[in-house]
């Protein structure tokens, strides 16, 4: 049957396909991360070292970069940290290394997410869904947001803070997004994991690390936050105008 729709009706072109870079020097773990994500309908690149990824996502400018953290030639965590500072692509870092200190190096570093070694292909396809989602707009209210000095808009993707634009990875967009639209509401961890991550378990340190790290980019002083308090024992609370120039206690 023809189809009903003129030539040039976008809903004609089928949306483009996310491009994905992989990057492992184990060419079994590579080959079956990409076999999983190919299937998952995605494009797939592949990188063996840390010289190889960053020239890869400088010429393709991927959507996602799934990351081994033990790479030749460049470390994954300096690899993700040139990938961070130089373009806005969202990076899942893989490790064989189950000590704290090292999942929490590569999200300091960075990394929207992190998988052990070993970890199932399924549960790295949802969690690369999961950080391509754009889970705003079901998070915040449509449209321009102002709360206190932040301004949020949705749609350009973008925060400001007292007019200045904050340059955020996806994650940290999305964590302070979902912060903005719920203004003095104290949220724990469990909360964030679920709401921000679309996780319903995983490991909290990924919140901690995520609430650190934004804090250095809109608090004046992080070691002394006065916008995205702790409240001890339960969570954060996030308080757009500091309480002491609202007058609260």
């Amino acid at each position: 049957m023809p189809s009903s729709l003129p030539p040039g009706d976008s809903r004609s072109i089928a949306p483009t396909p996310r491009r994905i870079l992989v990057v492992d020097d184990d060419p079994t773990v590579s080959e079956i991360v990409c076999r999983y994500l190919r299937a998952a309908g995605y494009l797939v690149e592949e990188a063996a070292d840390g010289l190889a990824a960053l020239e890869t996502a400088e010429r393709l400018r991927p959507d996602l970069v799934v990351l081994d953290r033990m790479l030749p030639l460049v470390d994954g965590i300096e690899v993700c940290r040139r990938i961070r500072s130089d373009w806005e692509i969202p990076v899942i870092m893989l490790t064989a290394l189950n000590q704290e200190e090292d999942r929490i190096d590569g999200l300091e570093a960075g990394a929207d997410d992190y998988l052990t070694k070993p970890f199932s292909p399924r549960e790295l396809v949802l969690r690369v869904q999961s950080v391509l989602r754009r889970s705003v707009s079901a998070i915040v209210p449509a449209g321009l947001v102002v709360v206190g000095d932040f301004s949020l808009d949705a749609l350009a993707h973008e925060v400001r803070l007292r007019g200045e634009p904050l340059v955020l990875t996806s994650r940290e967009f999305d964590l302070l997004a979902y912060l903005i639209g719920r203004p003095h509401q104290v949220l724990s961890r469990e909360d964030l994991l679920r709401s921000v991550w679309g996780w319903e378990f995983g490991d909290l340190s990924t919140v901690t690390v995520h609430v650190r790290r934004l804090r250095e980019k809109i608090e004046a002083d992080p070691a002394a936050p006065r916008l995205l308090n702790t409240v001890w024992g339960v969570g954060y609370r996030f308080d757009p105008v500091p309480l002491a120039l609202t007058g609260r206690s």
